[in-house]
C-alpha cells in the first residue's frame, strides 16, 4: 500500500477496498448474502473512525464535545440539511469559540485497531467547507466568503487547530499511516467557488493538515464528490496524496488519469448513481476492466473502491460482479491488461 501510494512501483494486485463503502446492514433481508459475499475478498485497509464533535450533539460522557453549546433549534421540523443554521449570525462567533470543544476529548478513537500489519488508515468526515455549511447553512456559507472573510477565517483557523491537535494524537494512539477526510467540493460542472476562492480561503490551512500528516508519518487522503479539475493543480501544490473518488460522468476519466495519474495516487471511485444499481453485471465487469484500465500505471498510484456508499438499490449479483472483476481483473499483468474474459 505504501508502495503504491508513493508511485514507488504497483503491487501484485491493485488494492481494492471495496468493504468500506458497502454497509450489509442497509440490505434488508439480503444483509447476510452481502456479509458472505463481503467475507470472501480482503480488504487492504484497517480503518478507525474519528468522533469529531457534532454540531448540536454531544455524547453522554461530555456535554461540552460539540461544535456550539446550544441545542438543535430544527428538532421535530421538516428543514433540509444544508439549510439548518447553528451559527445564524457572525456575531455569535465569539461565543462558539470561546466554548469550542477541546480535541482532547478521551473517547475521539476507537480503543482497539486489528494487528494484522495491514495499512491503517484513520477518517472522518466533514473537513473546512463542509464543516461551514453545517454551521452556517449552505446559502450563507456561499455568501460567506465574499461579505465576511474575516470570520471565515477565524472559524478555518479554529477548526484547523482542533484537527491538528486530532493527528498528533491519532499518530500516537493508533499508529496510523494515513488520514482520509471527507469534503465535498464539487458539483456536477465544477467546483462550488471559484479557484480564487479556495486559494484564499481553503488551500493555506489545507497544506497545515497536509504537511502535519507529512511530518507525523502519514499519507493524507480526501474525499471530494464533483467535478474539482480547477483546483486539482493547487491539491497537489499542497502535497495531497490520494484523492477519492474522480466522480463519474462529472470530469473526463483519462484526462484526469494522463494529466494528474502521476502527480497524486488516484482512489478510483465506481459509479454508484447508475452503473451499479441499473448496470447489469456484464456491464458493471466492463465497468471495473475500463477504471483498471485507465488509471493503473508501473508506479502504482492507483487503488480502487466505490464512489460512495453502495445503497440497497444495488442487486446482489452486480455487487458480486464489482468483487470478483475488481479482485480478478486487478490481478493480471498490467503489461496486458486485456486478458479478462
Amino acid at each position: 500500500m505504501v508502495r503504491v501510494i508513493e508511485g514507488r512501483g504497483a503491487a501484485d494486485r491493485v488494492p481494492v477496498i471495496l468493504d468500506f463503502w458497502t454497509h450489509p446492514e442497509v440490505f434488508g433481508e439480503r444483509e447476510p448474502e452481502v456479509r458472505a459475499l463481503l467475507a470472501r475478498y480482503p480488504s487492504d485497509v484497517a480503518f478507525a473512525r474519528f468522533q469529531v464533535p457534532q454540531v448540536f450533539d454531544a455524547p453522554p460522557d461530555d456535554p461540552a464535545y460539540r461544535w456550539v453549546q446550544f441545542d438543535d433549534p430544527y428538532v421535530g421540523q421538516r428543514v433540509g440539511k444544508d439549510e439548518q443554521v447553528a451559527i445564524h449570525d457572525w456575531d455569535l462567533l465569539d461565543e462558539v469559540l470561546a466554548a469550542f470543544p477541546s480535541p482532547e476529548y478521551p473517547g475521539m478513537f476507537p480503543e482497539t485497531m486489528p494487528e494484522d500489519g495491514r495499512y491503517r488508515l484513520g477518517y472522518w468526515w466533514y473537513w473546512l467547507f463542509e464543516r461551514h455549511w453545517s454551521l452556517r447553512g449552505m446559502t450563507h456559507a456561499l455568501f460567506d466568503f465574499y461579505d465576511d472573510p474575516q470570520n471565515v477565517h477565524r472559524l478555518y483557523r479554529a477548526l484547523t487547530d482542533f484537527y491538528l491537535r486530532m493527528l498528533e494524537r491519532a499518530k500516537r494512539e493508533l499508529r496510523l499511516d494515513g488520514v482520509f477526510v471527507s469534503d465535498d467540493l464539487g458539483t456536477q460542472t465544477g467546483p462550488f467557488f471559484s479557484p480564487e476562492v479556495f486559494r484564499t480561503f481553503f488551500k493555506p490551512y489545507y497544506k497545515e493538515l497536509i504537511d502535519r500528516a507529512h511530518e507525523l508519518g502519514m499519507h493524507f487522503w480526501l474525499h471530494a464528490c464533483g467535478n474539482i479539475e480547477r483546483i486539482l493543480p493547487d491539491l497537489i501544490e499542497i502535497g495531497l496524496d490520494v484523492l477519492h473518488p474522480i466522480q463519474k460522468y462529472t470530469m473526463d476519466e483519462r484526462q484526469i488519469a494522463k494529466c494528474y495519474g502521476k502527480d497524486l495516487c488516484i482512489w478510483a471511485g465506481f459509479d454508484v448513481q447508475r452503473i451499479i444499481p441499473y448496470g447489469t453485471p456484464e456491464e458493471v465487469r466492463q465497468e471495473v476492466r475500463y477504471l483498471i484500465d485507465t488509471y493503473a500505471r508501473p508506479e502504482g498510484q492507483f487503488m480502487l473502491t466505490a464512489g460512495n456508499a453502495i445503497m440497497p438499490d444495488c442487486p446482489v449479483e452486480s455487487l458480486r460482479a464489482l468483487l470478483d472483476e475488481s479482485y480478478t481483473y486487478g490481478s493480471l499483468p498490467r503489461s496486458n491488461p486485456k486478458q479478462s474474459g
